[in-house]
């Protein structure tokens, strides 16, 4: 999947709702990829509270993914709706 930063725009915010379940591995996959190319290390992924389960898919990516420094439940108002990531400069 290719980012088109017309239609998504790439700021650090990553909201997982306007997306498929079964895209969301490579949805945020690529997601992460474009930010580091755009100099974006701290970057926001919206997954949600309901059952859970899109933000265990989020965080099992986060923890083998590369380029992730840390990760981590938003501490603001969304609390645990959203994750904070933190990028590795590279």
């Amino acid at each position: 999947m290719v980012m088109d930063q017309t239609h998504l725009p790439i700021d650090g915010v990553l909201d997982l709702h306007a997306f498929a379940p079964k895209d969301v591995t490579s949805v945020v996959d690529e997601y992460l990829r474009v930010c580091i190319e755009k100099g974006i290390y701290d970057v926001r992924i919206i997954h949600g509270k309901g059952k859970g389960v899109l933000r265990r898919t989020v965080h099992t990516l986060l923890e083998k993914h590369s380029a992730v420094l840390d990760f981590g439940i938003d501490p603001g108002p969304a609390g645990w709706g959203a994750t904070i990531v933190r990028l590795k400069q590279e």
